[in-house]
């Protein structure tokens, strides 16, 4: 899972898997699903982000996770 913000657009990409989308729809204002071909959810798009959430912290909860990245 990525999390990627976009300054200029002020909008916040959860990449889910490294899949390629197919279709976007729009499930409530400002929020997009990307969807592959078959159907499932690969990322999703956030509008307005800094307006809409906190991106000052960011917090993970029970993850498996065995590393980390940072860019």
């Amino acid at each position: 899972m990525k999390l990627h913000y976009y300054p200029e657009t002020d909008s916040l990409y959860i990449e889910l898997k490294s899949t390629p989308g197919s279709e976007t729809r729009e499930i409530a204002a400002g929020l997009n699903v990307d969807l592959d071909d078959a159907g499932n959810v690969v990322g999703l798009d956030i509008d307005g982000a800094s307006s809409r959430l906190d991106l000052t912290t960011l917090e993970t909860i029970a993850l498996p996770i065995t590393a980390t990245k940072a860019a």
